[in-house]
């Protein structure tokens, strides 16, 4: 069995204008204090050039190397808003504009080419900096036919999950050449959302080997979805982890989709580790019985507590809940070594065969 690593932390939260917020280095010695292992970095120009670190293996090892001095290493890159735009519905265009680079707002045509731009350098620079692993959206160009009311036109699911997987193929190709896993959030407003619609885009990809899965408990729990079962079906395609917590409490006047509520009055709302309804120990156990290898990574979204106070207890949280597993099995100091003849004859098999 192999004992999975972290605590990691993913910064997108946290990154601000100010100490110890600001930069890469500030972020980090900040990170390492609080106990985390690894950061999950988002592609983001704040952090560093995503141009240069696909391209100069130079630049790859000085922002390691930063890392390195605090103790740190990189589970992964992120590109959670660059692969939002891979795939946008018109309705959303106007809202995930915002994604986009300034000039580049308001043509649907170029903001795509863009982030899928971005998403085969991410691939580049996972490969420099040795990651096996990148995090991301899917885009969504069904999500606003998700309830069939009024009734969805035959074929239209079939051409969206098609479209998506003519995107997605070449950066697909692309993160297989430099050895990294694209592991898709399963994340309201994507495409990519629950089990069902991860095994549709598999097959629109013919089960692509790097097609994996970041697992996030907190997403499928406000879906009602059993998300330790989930484990059991999609061990072998988990590649990620994001540790986050979440509760869900309906009542006679909302359930599931929320109403129009904001985060601190919907029935589903995600809290600080700890502090909501996910059971992490069987989590970590069934992660563990099935090799998990890769990163638990904090990402902290709570409606009611302080970041920094959700960030310093989920290291913690995280570090207590590692199971670093055992090397034998507990009873083999009672083991018997015999050979076949005396298996048979145990079987009493000695006289049949």
């Amino acid at each position: 069995m192999i004992t999975l690593k972290g605590p990691s932390l993913f910064v997108a939260q946290f990154m601000g204008d100010s100490a110890p917020f600001d930069t890469l280095d500030h972020l980090a010695e900040w990170a390492a204090g609080l106990g985390y292992k690894a950061l999950q970095l988002p592609c983001d120009p704040r952090l560093f050039d995503l141009q240069q670190l696909a391209s100069s293996q130079a630049y790859a090892d000085d922002i390691g190397g930063r890392l390195d001095r605090h103790g740190l290493v990189i589970s992964e890159l992120s590109t959670h808003l660059q692969g939002q735009l891979i795939a946008v519905h018109p309705a959303y265009d106007t809202l995930f504009d915002a994604f986009a680079p300034r000039a580049l707002r308001g043509d649907p045509g170029a903001r795509r080419q863009w982030a899928t731009e971005q998403v085969a350098l991410a691939a580049r620079a996972s490969g420099r900096l040795g990651l096996s692993a990148h995090a991301t959206f899917s885009g969504s160009l069904a999500w606003p036919y998700l309830y069939p009311w009024p009734q969805r036109p035959q074929g239209l699911v079939e051409l969206a999950f098609e479209e998506l997987g003519k995107r997605w193929r070449p950066l697909l190709d692309a993160f297989d050449r430099h050895g990294v896993d694209v592991c898709f959030e399963l994340h309201p407003g994507e495409d990519l959302h629950d089990g069902i619609s991860f095994e549709r885009f598999l097959d629109v990809v013919d089960q692509h080997p790097r097609a994996k899965l970041l697992y996030d408990p907190s997403h499928l729990h406000l879906q009602q979805i059993d998300y330790l079962v989930f484990i059991d079906h999609y061990h072998a395609r988990i590649g990620a982890f994001h540790v986050k917590d979440a509760e869900f409490r309906p009542d006679g006047r909302q359930g599931v989709y929320g109403g129009y509520g904001d985060w601190i009055s919907r029935a589903g709302r995600f809290r600080s580790l700890g502090d909501g309804q996910i059971d992490f120990k069987a989590i970590f156990s069934r992660l563990a019985a099935n090799d998990y290898a890769g990163w638990a990574t904090l990402e902290w979204e709570c409606c009611l507590k302080h970041p920094e106070a959700g960030a310093r207890e989920g290291a913690r949280f995280i570090d207590e809940h590692i199971i670093h597993v055992a090397q034998h099995a507990f009873d083999d100091f009672a083991r018997s070594a015999v050979d076949q003849a005396q298996l048979s004859q145990i079987l009493g098999l000695g006289g049949e065969r």
